[in-house]
């Protein structure tokens, strides 16, 4: 007999299970089984769909579309060299062709398209289309004219929105080519309207431009009008202020950059004439103070009259020293030259004093006008200090009068030349007119048909991800790590209903589906198979008694002496699968009124025995309350090598959390598309509040119909029983 499994944890059991036995699918099997378990439901709404676009290409009225090509340059010829309104830079940008579409397909445009063919003129246009206008919107015999005004602006916006309908814009890639289409069920119409849109989007941007010059002309105008009032004030101002501060200006000057500059004002050509005057009066100054600091003897040397004077003089002494000699004082002759050598001598001392004089004041005068202009000059400088503080004003209101010249010029320069800009040719022009159409461009039914396909696949495949997102039960066995629980077996659905004969037939895949359960089962302790184990599940049905009587017996054919006790007291079916027939069972035993051995019934299996479940109770859940069911499973662990219990469902019952703690552990069945996942999550979380050890689950009734291979690929088997609480045997849990 083995050692009690009770010691060892989950956690090591889990270890010692390969976890890579079951791996995942692959997302591309699980979505085509998705699609081929709902093969019938994508067929059905894809048949639908293709049949609707069948019957809708059948019954659409044939449409003809004309096209016409036009090149939409982004720059435009310029035969003035002038700039027009909107710089050439703006058409460079990137949204210059969105704006050009945008453009095409305005309201706008699509009303001159119909101005120009007068197609609200009569109800051709519409009946064309088989489009019915709103009553009172019909034109009468009278025509239009029986219509009021908001009658016919109503009628000219259904015709636009009528026409905007069915155009279409195709650009040609990496070109400025843009095709234009018209669709309608007249050929002629088609061919028509296409060329006059043509015709009116090129007149439309001449327009554009021409209307944008005209308002620029308008608004320079009015712009030109207030810089010119302006200009005015700020020059009477420059005026005003240079009077009442005394600034006369003589020069200015132009820079490149438009500025005014002041060269030379009044007060400064003033200094600069007294400037060279002092000069003047400088040198002079040094002159006569140089003449009187040498002395007068150098003037007197220097005077032509006093050297004559000198002269006579000395011809005078020597002939009056030549009488002398000769005669006596009383000579006349000598007496006349004395008088007059005294003479001369009287005009030489007055021509010396003379001579001082003159440089005296020579010196005087120099130096008195040399004062004079210092005392003008610094008069001047006052002047100019005042002046130039001034300036910074006056300088400010030179640049007012400086920045509204420039502003007028700039702006009358623009008024004259953008009268001239609008001679540039348009950048739009057509490259091919379009034709009469001479076939039909739609329906066409291969389209339609392809498009109808893939809108039903679509379709179908939303149907499908919604079913899918409601049903949450287990599809893919590997699904039960998301629960927290290793994979034991997966059990496949088959159609047999026998599963004694299934699971003795050693080739069949019940059998060796079983087989894979028991070795995963033996891979959990160090010592092999657990002592005891329960089998549950969520609700009847899903295959749990079944599996229960295929491993005890699977066990048994091993080798192991076995004993299957069937606990689901409430429908009791362990009996009925093995053909066994007893009025006694579990319930007489937790009851007290009977005995171990007589409650062990022998079967034909060898080391396969079985205690039944007995008759119903009114109570289960009192009865396994009690101790007796522990003290059951102990004294079979003492007797049996493997003791299989068949417990009761999970769903709505308190039996299995009662009893879990009883036995080693717990084989939690699942069946395959059966319980959603939701379900099977609380069960198990019940179970986990009660410290239950859950080895793991059994995936049954597995369909692998559909798949390319999961690792299972068997066909055979039997069937499950979804009757529960029967009392007819062949109702089976």
């Amino acid at each position: 007999m083995n050692t009690p499994f009770a010691s060892l944890s989950q956690d090591k059991a889990a270890v010692r299970l390969n976890a890579d036995q079951v791996t995942a699918e692959p997302i591309l099997l699980r979505y085509w089984d998705i699609v081929f378990r709902r093969r019938w439901l994508v067929v059905v709404i894809v048949a639908a769909a293709v049949a609707a676009g069948l019957l809708v290409t059948l019954l659409q009225t044939p449409a003809f579309t004309a096209e016409a090509r036009v090149e939409i340059r982004r720059s435009q010829d310029n035969v003035t060299n002038v700039e027009a309104v909107t710089p050439q830079e703006a058409d460079q940008d990137l949204e210059f062709y969105q704006t050009q579409y945008a453009l095409l397909e305005a309201r706008s445009l699509a009303a001159r398209v119909i101005r120009r063919l007068n197609l609200t003129r009569t109800d051709d246009f519409f009946d064309t289309f088989g489009v019915e206008l709103e009553e009172g919107l019909m034109l009468s015999d009278s025509g239009v004219a029986a219509l009021s005004r908001e009658q016919v602006e109503k009628r000219n916006r259904e015709a636009v929105e009528l026409f905007l309908s069915h155009v279409g814009i195709s650009p040609i890639r990496g070109s400025a080519l843009v095709d234009l289409r018209f669709t309608s069920p007249d050929p002629a119409l088609s061919r028509d309207i296409t060329n006059a849109w043509a015709d009116e989007y090129i007149q439309s941007n001449l327009d554009r431009r021409f209307a944008s010059s005209v308002e620029a002309r308008e608004f320079l105008s009015e712009q030109l009008q207030t810089l010119r009032g302006r200009l005015e004030t700020s020059e009477r101002d420059l005026v005003n202020y240079a009077a009442n501060s005394g600034i006369v200006t003589l020069s200015q000057q132009r820079t490149a950059e438009g500025r005014t500059e002041t060269e030379r004002t009044l007060t400064i050509a003033d200094i600069e004439a007294l400037n060279t005057e002092l000069a003047m009066a400088i040198a002079d100054r040094i002159r006569a103070q140089s003449r009187l600091q040498r002395g007068v003897d150098t003037a007197i040397v220097e005077n032509a009259t006093l050297s004559s004077l000198r002269r006579e003089q000395a011809e005078v002494a020597a002939g009056l020293s030549s009488l002398e000699a000769r005669f006596g004082p009383e000579y006349p002759p000598l007496q006349s030259l004395e008088a007059q050598l005294a003479q001369l001598q009287l005009s030489i001392s007055q021509e010396e004093d003379r001579i001082s004089a003159a440089a005296r004041t020579d010196f005087s005068q120099a130096q008195q006008r040399e004062q004079e202009l210092l005392g003008r000059i610094d008069g001047l400088k006052r002047d100019l200090v005042t002046e130039q503080q001034a300036s910074i004003q006056y300088n400010i209101y030179q640049r007012e009068v400086d920045t509204n010249r420039q502003l007028y010029d700039g702006l009358l320069q623009r008024f004259k030349e953008i009268g001239v800009a609008g001679v540039g040719t348009n950048n739009v022009s057509i490259v091919d007119r379009a034709e009469l159409p001479q076939a039909p461009s739609s329906p066409n039914l291969l389209i339609n048909l392809l498009a109808s396909l893939i809108g039903g696949l679509a379709i179908a495949a939303g149907v499908v991800f919604a079913l899918e997102q409601i049903d949450k039960s287990l599809r893919d066995p590997t699904a039960v790590r998301e629960l927290g629980m290793t994979l034991l077996g997966v059990i496949p659905k088959t159609d047999g209903d026998d599963v004694v004969e299934a699971v003795l037939d050693r080739k069949s895949a019940i059998s060796e589906a079983y087989v894979a359960a028991q070795t995963n089962l033996g891979l959990l302790t160090d010592h092999g198979l657990p002592d005891s184990f329960i089998l549950t599940s969520t609700r009847p049905g899903e295959g749990k008694s079944s599996s229960a009587v295929a491993l005890a017996i699977t066990l048994a054919r091993t080798g192991n002496k076995t004993v299957l006790v069937d606990a689901d007291i409430r429908s009791p079916s362990v009996a009925s699968y093995l053909n066994i027939q007893s009025e006694t069972g579990l319930t007489n035993y937790l009851t007290g009124g009977g005995d171990l051995d007589s409650l062990l019934i022998e079967t034909e299996h060898g080391n396969l025995s079985v205690i039944a479940g007995g008759p119903r109770p009114p109570n289960a859940a009192e009865l396994f309350s009690t101790r007796k069911f522990s003290e059951l499973i102990d004294e079979l662990k003492r007797r049996f090598d493997v003791v299989v219990v068949d417990a009761p469902p999970m769903l709505g019952l308190a039996d299995v959390p009662l009893i879990s703690n009883s036995v080693d552990g717990i084989v939690y069945t699942i069946e395959a598309d059966g319980v959603q996942m939701r379900g099977i999550r609380n069960s198990i979380e019940r179970l986990r509040i009660v410290n239950a050890n859950v080895f793991g689950a059994l995936v049954t009734k597995y369909k692998q119909e559909g798949r390319s291979g999961f690792g299972y690929g068997y066909g055979y088997g039997y069937g499950y029983d979804y009757g529960y609480g029967d009392n007819e045997a062949d109702k089976k849990a």
